[in-house]
């Protein structure tokens, strides 16, 4: 495994909601950690040295507070983009439609742009996954800088995976914004997305279909 697809797959375990089985999957996390000797800038190790000195109540709470999307924290990357248009519809089988041309089923209750799950397609298929992260850039930008304004550790992640892709990030939302405007004509982009509360579950990672 290449050292951003792991740090890709590590990310993914911990920016879901830190129930039991995240807590069981940190020794995981933590030799994915090392294997990277503290790369990239060490946000992976800071970002577990915070879930060390946290309450697993605190944290959860934490979680639920972070990830709100009427405070425009939504881990779903096409509602960034599509708000709540007939759109966002069409880009999650666009999504689900990559996920089955390498082989993989998606069974998640989750929705697929979701980002944990995105983060374990693009560990599983690096050249693929970088892809689809990347024709979801501005969603995942946006989200890195609302993080980083809100002041929350779970920025280090973001921050983390973003460092993943081609080219430097965005230092502002207008410029994460601008990377939609370059993708293809949309019916309308919904930079100012709309939608209820969400609770985070563990995604499921997608299973291969038989050959």
């Amino acid at each position: 495994m290449t050292p951003d697809a792991t740090l890709r797959l590590a990310a993914a375990r911990l920016l879901v909601y830190p129930d039991e089985r995240m807590y069981q999957q940190l020794p995981l996390v933590r030799e994915l950690s090392e294997a990277l000797d503290g790369g990239p800038d060490g946000h992976l190790a800071a970002f577990l040295a915070y879930v060390d000195g946290e309450r697993p109540l605190d944290l959860a709470a934490h979680h639920t507070t972070v990830f709100d999307t009427r405070n425009r924290r939504c881990p779903y990357l096409t509602w960034w983009t599509d708000g709540d248009t007939r759109n966002r519809g069409l880009s999650l089988v666009r999504v689900k439609q990559v996920y089955r041309e390498h082989g993989l089923a998606f069974g998640s209750e989750e929705l697929p742009d979701y980002l944990p799950v995105m983060l374990e397609f693009a560990a599983l298929e690096p050249a693929a996954g970088t892809e689809l992260l990347q024709e979801h850039r501005a969603g995942l930008e946006l989200l890195r800088l609302a993080l980083t304004e809100h002041g929350t550790p779970y920025a280090h992640l973001l921050q983390a995976v973003c460092a993943t892709l081609p080219g430097p990030s965005p230092a502002t939302r207008e410029e994460a914004k601008a990377l939609a405007r370059q993708g293809p004509p949309r019916e309308s982009v919904g930079l100012e997305p709309l939608g209820p509360g969400i609770e985070l579950p563990w995604p499921t990672l997608p299973e291969r279909t038989p050959a």
